[in-house]
């Protein structure tokens, strides 16, 4: 005996873009429009001029070393000339995380609270965690074709579980007598969430954080495959034409834009909850 998925999933997938195709071209149009917009807003700037941009942002952020450190990222991905694949790749990454973080988040925080709803979550991350990268790649293309909207997407699904987890280990983590002081003096359950729980939580978010821009990276990478450009599509030319240097050179651009996405979001954050702390 045999099973082949296939032959359910390709009848649905039909179905989808036979009933769905408005919709689905709707979700087109908004990522594209998004990811043009801040695309444009990288490359506007010529190189020298957007790295003291971010230097500059970065110091008052999160401090000088980070600041230095996004210069340098930055710098070198200038000097091995893939600036443009490089913004690429971050504006892809840069709407997937805050996508996948904007659906992870509230979840994270619900499921935290409700036993029975991590419960009904858990076998469907650990599927989402289990199937290859690529796969996801699939029916996105199917959906989607090819571009950069089915690897947004590919993005979002392979990013989101591990924002999930971590944000729900974060907030079944913060002390119980935190949460009953707050309810002693009378606060209310926002005020609780953003001002008590939330920075007590910030340490496993930022790790939660750090898991979902790196795993985006990764499937950037992969979704070169497909036509979305950016350094992907570089160490994909790379393979095809069996070029070390260029892959090289790629591969190194890609850990200093992880790099740079890591430290300057961590920074970020981590300065903003000890304001709200000494607030």
């Amino acid at each position: 005996m045999t099973f082949n998925p296939g032959a359910f999933l390709a009848p649905v997938v039909d179905w989808l873009n036979a009933n769905f195709h408005g919709f689905f071209a709707l979700i087109t149009k908004a990522i594209e429009a998004v990811l043009g917009t801040i695309e444009g807003a990288l490359l506007v700037l010529p190189p020298y001029g957007l790295i003291a941009l971010v230097a500059v942002a970065a110091f008052f952020a999160a401090g000088l070393r980070v600041a230095i450190l996004s210069a340098c990222c930055l710098g070198f991905c200038w000097l091995m000339g893939l600036w443009t694949g490089s913004m690429q790749t971050i504006a892809l990454v840069v709407v997937a995380v805050a996508i996948a973080v904007a659906i992870a988040f509230p979840l994270g925080i619900l499921a935290a609270r409700r036993p029975r709803v991590e419960a009904a979550l858990r076998p469907i991350l650990d599927v989402m965690q289990t199937v290859p990268p690529w796969v996801y790649l699939i029916p996105a293309v199917m959906i989607f074709s090819l571009g950069k909207v089915p690897a947004i997407i590919a993005t979002i699904v392979y990013g989101v579980p591990p924002m999930l987890r971590l944000t729900t280990l974060a907030f079944r983590g913060v002390p119980k007598d935190l949460k009953e002081l707050g309810e002693a003096i009378g606060a209310k359950p926002g005020t609780i969430l953003w001002k008590i729980e939330f920075p007590a939580a910030t340490p496993t978010l930022l790790v939660g954080l750090n898991q979902c821009i790196l795993l985006s990276l990764a499937m950037v990478v992969l979704a070169g495959l497909v036509g979305a450009g950016g350094l992907g599509a570089e160490v994909t030319r790379g393979l095809t034409r069996m070029e070390m240097g260029l892959g090289l050179r790629a591969g190194l651009a890609i850990v200093a834009v992880a790099l740079l996405m890591d430290r300057l979001s961590r920074g970020a954050l981590e300065r903003g909850s000890r304001k709200k702390q000494a607030g």
